[in-house]
């Protein structure tokens, strides 16, 4: 499934690692060390500026304006879709 996560940009849900709040990142040194990385590669997408989370993938990290609890929203819509069961099998009429 994919997952609009603002910005323009569409992922994989299956290629996400993580999902982290943008302020919670200025705290952490490695996440800090594993940025400026990703930076020198050219790997980070998306407006620093205005960002609410990050979201890191095995290829790309992604800066968007989406909060971390609308991106876990429309993760656990595609994940609740994939795992739902049909009943209509039991369902008497």
């Amino acid at each position: 499934m994919f997952i609009h996560i603002g910005n323009g940009n569409v992922i994989q849900s299956k290629d996400v690692i993580a999902i982290i709040d943008y302020q919670s990142i200025s705290s952490s040194v490695i996440m800090g060390e594993m940025i400026q990385a990703w930076k020198k590669e050219k790997k980070i997408v998306g407006p620093k500026s205005n960002a609410k989370s990050v979201i890191v993938t095995e290829n790309q990290i992604y800066y968007t304006t989406v909060s971390v609890s609308t991106l876990k929203k429309r993760t656990g819509i595609t994940q609740g879709i994939s795992n739902e069961q049909d009943f209509s099998d039991e369902i008497s009429l």
